[in-house]
């Protein structure tokens, strides 16, 4: 239903699971494993897998922190987006990726969700895209020492209005881990 209706195929992104972000991040663990689940089910249909990693002056290119983590290795084939804004389309070539793979629809996880996922759900569907966010493989640090709600609370906020977003021509979304699917539904 994408408004880039010569754009049938589902990407699945990957943002920002990097050492440094998610160290500290709401169930970490499982939120990677959920992850990792669903990069191993993409590798397995042949979709194709978009990664994302940011860096700025606290998250500095080539250091550890900004390494994603082990659990998730990024195979040479596979699309890596660098960023330097919260929207993963910000200043990168990840629309020109996602143009010569036909993608129209993304399937989205990762961190931060109330920071860089939240930037490039946006981004992505003001763009034109379907995007389905993966309610149980988006995480948070708690940021509630600076006014903000709980990790939790941002995760289940973020959640619940997503799956209400409408606009003409496009789906939005939110499903679990076990029930995602690469076709064109959300």
């Amino acid at each position: 239903m994408t408004t880039l209706s010569d754009r049938p195929h589902t990407a699945l992104m990957v943002i920002d699971v990097q050492k440094g972000v998610v160290a500290d991040a709401h169930q970490r663990d499982a939120v990677v494993a959920n992850i990792r689940t669903l990069v191993d089910r993409a590798r397995a249909e042949g979709v194709p897998i978009v990664w994302v990693q940011h860096s700025d002056d606290h998250l500095q290119k080539g250091s550890e922190a900004w390494e994603y983590v082990p659990e998730l290795a990024r195979q040479e084939s596979e699309t890596l987006v660098h960023k330097t804004f919260g929207d993963a389309f910000e200043d990168t070539d990840l629309e020109e990726v996602l143009a010569e793979a036909g993608v129209g629809r993304l399937v989205v996880t990762g961190a931060e969700t109330d920071a860089c996922v939240r930037s490039t759900i946006h981004g992505a569907f003001v763009r034109g895209y379907d995007v389905t966010l993966v309610g149980d493989a988006h995480t948070s640090q708690d940021q509630s020492a600076w006014g903000a709600p709980p990790p939790d609370m941002v995760i289940a906020h973020t959640n619940l209005y997503w799956q209400y977003e409408t606009a003409p021509g496009r789906t939005a979304g939110v499903t679990e881990t076990k029930d995602v699917t690469f076709g064109r539904s959300t």
